[in-house]
């Protein structure tokens, strides 16, 4: 029996899988310490994947009916060849929608996005993402290899090793 492919049929709408929103302004009485907040993080990706990452400001412009995201720009680091890539950037309201792609194994890619909304204001805020080879699990030192250096596997999908 042979398996052939067809073409999916495409309904694009952005992951809420990695949607990260914004925390809300409050305010907060004098000389009450606040701790600091939690450091915004997308889930890691695989080098090979290309995917939509989603950044929610909606809490930040709670009371201002109507203001959306006016333009945005988006910097990545590190920057090098081969290193994450920025595919688009688009504004949808209150979200900005970036699509990534690539990045080198084992990193973390810190993504700045700086939005000024219709109404004026300005907010730039960085999450990290880091990038892991999810595709492939790395042999262990000790594995047996053919001479192309692949892994030989028993049955069960782990690595044959040396001891």
């Amino acid at each position: 029996m042979s398996a052939s492919l067809a073409a999916a049929a495409r309904v694009w709408q952005v992951s809420s899988a990695r949607l990260i929103e914004i925390e809300g302004f409050i305010p907060t009485p004098r000389g009450m310490l606040l701790l600091p907040p939690q450091p915004l993080m997308w889930p890691e990706k695989d080098p090979g994947d290309t995917l939509d990452y989603a950044f929610e400001i909606a809490p930040a412009l709670t009371g201002n009916s109507g203001d959306s995201i006016a333009s945005l720009s988006v910097s990545i680091s590190p920057n090098n060849p081969g290193d994450l890539a920025l595919v688009s950037a688009s504004a949808d309201g209150t979200r900005a929608v970036l699509w990534l792609s690539g990045g080198q194994p084992n990193t973390n890619y810190t993504v700045t996005i700086n939005m000024a909304t219709a109404c004026g204001r300005v907010l730039a805020r960085s999450i990290a993402l880091p990038v892991v080879p999810l595709a492939s699990v790395p042999a262990p030192l000790n594995a047996i290899t053919t001479p192309n250096g692949a892994p030989i596997t028993a049955p069960s999908g782990l690595p044959l090793t040396t001891s």
